[in-house]
């Protein structure tokens, strides 16, 4: 370990980015070192993917925000929010005044779904959506939500947050954090029925037993699945047996409503397994969707083939949510084909597949966008290893600038509003204000501020631009 004090930046400030500097630090003091880490985010206010990529009904995971502010809010990290990298900060800005540099800027780009119409006018990428009700700053105000019926494909947790979402009545979603923009788009949905298509049969679903449960506990809302997509055949029988318990839960989930008789409720999500998307038509807008007919694959166990039955949906929108990818980041190497940063165990490789030195990845621009929080954790530690490693090793290029505080002049010189964790706790408290200051009659934990100009304002305790 050296005895100068070793300067990171971080890119990210979503769990990735912030577990990353807390394993860091903790790792480089234990070792008798010092470490400074800036936490850089495109975004004024940090967390990331918890206040931008979690339905605003989900405290459970919102939750995980207590202790990223506490590991925040010890001081050891120091934040800075509202700069972008490739615009505002270059990468030999940041090899100028750091030994090492952490990509930690997740998968925020919508998978494509390779079928003719998804081009239409009415059909969106599940990403979208989300950043527009969770109220991110760079999405649009509003949203079109003028269809009756809709259709999510996909069979992960994306897609129920979706469809959960634009089924839920907006009054219900009052004692979350949404913003005023959203539960007014919300209120005046026309959505009555929401459907959600899955290539495979229901023993093979990606969900989670909770996000599925909480399906059923939508109030106003009858859950609706069909016979004809639970295969009852032997290889079906015996590969649920085979799986393990989770499945089996949901299993018995889904079969449960399949008994249930729908309650008369104002609107309804219909879950389809068995289809696979063949294409969105219409003219001038969406209309429809086409899906062939699947089976169970006897040869490939859960696995399903197609039948050539083709069936037609009549459909006026179409949420894709089939996954995420990363984006590249300029002067870093990138997989195009995986949507990822190509690395060994985080250490960033070059084209040559050898080590780039001094720079890093962690998250979902690491792995691709799979596994949960307890995924990232220890994706981060195996980044941090090789990281101290390469330090010990003395493979750590020398930054220019000995200041740690000179980046602060950069950002200023270049008109930079940058924001800070001092200023995040103002907005935080700003928030919250919002929601006890509410007139409803539903306890609001908080209104979420939207426009980035607003946030950054309050943040900095300057005079407000109107947005």
């Amino acid at each position: 370990m050296t005895t100068h004090t070793l300067r990171v930046a971080i890119i990210g400030a979503g769990p990735a980015g912030i577990y990353a500097g807390n394993i860091l630090g903790k790792a480089v003091r234990d070792a008798g070192g010092t470490v400074g880490i800036d936490l850089f985010d495109t975004l004024p206010a940090p967390y990331g993917l918890i206040r931008y990529g979690v339905a605003p009904d989900h405290p459970r995971i919102k939750g995980i925000v207590t202790s990223l502010h506490e590991m925040l809010d010890a001081g050891s990290i120091r934040f800075l929010g509202n700069v972008g990298y490739g615009s505002d900060l270059s990468l030999d800005d940041l090899r100028a005044h750091y030994h090492a540099v952490i990509f930690a800027t997740g998968a925020i780009r919508d998978a494509v779904l390779p079928i003719p119409g998804t081009e239409l006018p009415g059909c969106f990428g599940a990403a979208d959506f989300v950043s527009w009700f969770d109220g991110h700053p760079d999405a649009p105000r509003e949203w079109p939500l003028d269809a009756r019926e809709v259709a999510v494909i996909g069979n992960g947790n994306v897609a129920l947050d979706v469809a959960r979402m634009l089924a839920k009545h907006a009054d219900d979603l009052l004692p979350t954090d949404i913003p005023e923009n959203v539960y007014a788009g919300l209120a005046a949905s026309a959505v009555t029925d929401v459907h959600i298509f899955g290539r495979r049969g229901p023993a093979q679903v990606k969900f989670t037993p909770i996000e599925l449960r909480e399906l059923g506990a939508v109030p106003d809302v009858d859950v609706i699945v069909y016979d004809e997509d639970f295969p009852r055949d032997e290889a079906s029988e015996q590969f649920l047996a085979a799986s393990n318990n989770q499945v089996k839960v949901m299993s018995r989930t889904l079969n449960g409503w399949l008994t249930k008789e729908p309650s008369g409720a104002s609107r309804r999500l219909h879950l389809h397994f068995l289809h696979s998307p063949v294409e969105v038509y219409g003219t001038d807008r969406v209309e429809g969707m086409r899906f062939e007919r699947t089976a169970p694959d006897p040869a490939n166990p859960g696995g399903v083939t197609g039948t050539g039955e083709i069936l037609d949906y009549p459909l006026q929108a179409v949420y894709r949510a089939v996954g995420y990818r990363g984006s590249p980041l300029t002067g870093v190497p990138f997989d195009e084909a995986r949507g990822v940063i190509p690395n060994d165990g985080g250490r960033v490789l070059d084209p040559a597949a050898q080590p780039v030195p001094g720079l890093y990845a962690t998250g979902w621009i690491k792995r691709g966008p799979v596994g949960l929080i307890g995924h990232t954790k220890s994706d981060a530690l195996e980044t941090v290893t090789r990281l101290v490693a390469d330090l010990d090793d003395g493979l750590l290029p020398e930054p220019v600038e000995d200041d740690g505080d000179a980046i602060l002049s950069v950002l200023a010189a270049r008109g930079i509003r940058f924001t800070e964790w001092d200023g995040w706790l103002v907005l935080d408290a700003h928030e919250r204000a919002l929601g006890a200051a509410d007139p409803s009659t539903v306890e609001r934990e908080r209104v979420k501020v939207v426009p980035r100009n607003e946030q950054v304002g309050i943040s900095r305790s300057v005079e407000l631009v109107s947005s």
